[in-house]
């Protein structure tokens, strides 16, 4: 590597060099990834032009533990860092952004000039500038390593799903049991036979293909990667916690995956019921009773009032800001329930969410529908909540930052040139604002017309009132009003 790139080795170090507050930037990359490798170039140049920085590489599949914790799902991946906290992220091979990200966190190259304007894609020095326009003629070269979803590859996810089916217990590892080609995978095998189940494995090594699609199939970006019965567990530091703590041996026994069990030396059969669900009809019943018991139904560890366990938690939290009535089950009161729950839902873990008997998920989908509107989408869909006027929504997300700006494109990119000077001056002045590309959704751009009875964007709010457009901004920007109008 040139420049002053390097290496991390462990989760520790980089939370060492990250408390330091200095900038950091970090990029995830992968030998096989074209992409990366273009990218690496850029990367390298930048620690060049930017002296003061820290920059840093994290080989992704090497280091399971750093990759899931920034939720890398694809490569190159960047996590930016100011200050001892993350700042920004990035997917994707794009020079220019990456340039104008690492300015932004950064500071100028020259630290007597500020830097050019990002929305000119041109914030780092001559190095970097000559590596985009090399880059730029590379047509061929993808932007990130995904798997195609087109119909054309059907055939192969089919083949993907037959490889998981092909045990009850099935790992996809690094090498074989016999020869793990990596700690992790190591671990992972070590767990299976303490637990002493029999398992099928795949050396990914072998064949890249069903390496990256898996990835993007169960959205896991590392190996190893654990199956129980076609439910996808997780990977090494996932089936470590859930050894050490019992639960693994609960979702095999409760997936019939252990046949026998020892009490006083004695083996006795695991039960299996039910043809479908493999539970009593009494059980089955009872189960199911408690789901349609409420349009909205939690089963959680503890009460709404008092949670047992932060995930629970998480998702009262979730269901309040959404001001929506649910009922709730505590799975610490009733042994045969939670372990029933598991198997008739599929779901090895809790709190379990469902919406009119219709299992949801845990706390990270819970979560993330949350965050992508998904959740509301369904619960207006389902009439558990009132739809929302267009008004509300509008108002939602002006409120959503002190200061908002609705432009065209983002303020890494803008759109159009007043978008881009709107956005320069609130930068010139230390402003902090949210942003709102007004060309991703019609409906909000001519609704926002109307609402604030202001044709043309941009336009700026401060605290849900309307500031004005792009003359008005650089009005106050010029007579050095606006950050104190951004800030009473």
């Amino acid at each position: 590597m040139g420049g002053s790139v390097k290496d991390v080795q462990s989760k520790e170090e980089l939370s060492t060099v990250v408390s330091h507050g200095k900038p950091v930037i970090l990029h995830f990359w992968a030998s096989w990834c074209e992409a990366s490798k273009q990218m690496d170039l850029v990367f390298s140049h930048l620690s060049t032009d930017f002296p003061h920085a820290h920059f840093f590489r994290v080989e992704a599949e090497e280091q399971p533990e750093i990759s899931e914790a920034y939720v890398v799902s694809a490569v190159p991946f960047f996590v930016f860092f100011k200050d001892g906290q993350k700042v920004d992220a990035m997917e994707g091979a794009n020079p220019s952004s990456l340039a104008n990200k690492v300015a932004k966190v950064a500071g100028s190259v020259n630290p007597d000039n500020s830097a050019v304007p990002a929305s000119l894609g041109m914030a780092a020095g001559a190095n970097m500038l000559e590596t985009v326009k090399e880059f730029a003629k590379q047509n061929g070269a993808s932007q990130k390593e995904t798997i195609s979803t087109s119909g054309s590859h059907v055939p192969v996810e089919k083949r993907f799903k037959q490889l998981v089916d092909s045990h009850p217990i099935m790992l996809f590892m690094k090498g074989n049991p016999e020869e793990p080609k990596c700690g992790f995978s190591q671990k992972v095998v070590n767990i299976l036979k303490e637990e002493g189940v029999n398992f099928g494995s795949f050396d990914i090594l072998t064949d890249n293909d069903v390496r990256e699609g898996l990835k993007k199939l169960y959205n896991w970006p590392t190996f190893p990667q654990l199956f129980c019965k076609g439910e996808f567990l997780g990977g090494c530091d996932i089936a470590v916690s859930m050894h050490e703590s019992g639960e693994l041996k609960e979702v095999f026994r409760d997936h019939g995956v252990l046949s026998t069990e020892t009490k006083g030396g004695e083996p006795v059969a695991s039960s299996v019921s039910d043809s479908s669900t493999g539970l009593s009809v009494t059980l089955n019943s009872r189960i199911k009773n408690l789901i349609d018991s409420s349009s909205v139904m939690l089963f959680m560890k503890g009460k709404p009032e008092e949670p047992k366990c932060g995930f629970s938690r998480k998702v009262v939290e979730i269901l309040q800001q959404e001001k929506v009535k649910f009922h709730n089950f505590d799975i610490l009161d009733d042994d045969e329930v939670r372990q029933g729950l598991k198997v008739y839902s599929n779901w090895s873990s809790y709190p379990q969410l469902y919406i009119e008997g219709e299992l949801i998920g845990g706390s990270d989908i819970v979560l993330e529908m949350q965050k992508s509107g998904e959740l509301k989408k369904i619960l207006t869909e389902k009439d558990i909540i009132p739809k929302e006027t267009l008004e509300d929504r509008l108002k939602n997300i002006i409120s959503s930052s002190d200061t908002m700006l609705f432009m065209k494109g983002t303020p890494d990119e803008p759109r159009c040139g007043f978008s881009s000077k709107v956005v320069n001056a609130l930068k010139e002045d230390g402003v902090n604002f949210g942003s709102f590309d007004i060309l991703t959704n019609e409906e909000v751009r001519q609704g926002l017309k109307t609402y604030s009875n202001w044709p043309t964007f941009p336009q700026l709010y401060y605290k849900g009132e309307l500031i004005g457009g792009c003359d008005i901004v650089l009005e106050l920007h010029g007579s050095g009003e606006l950050k104190s109008t951004l800030s009473d």
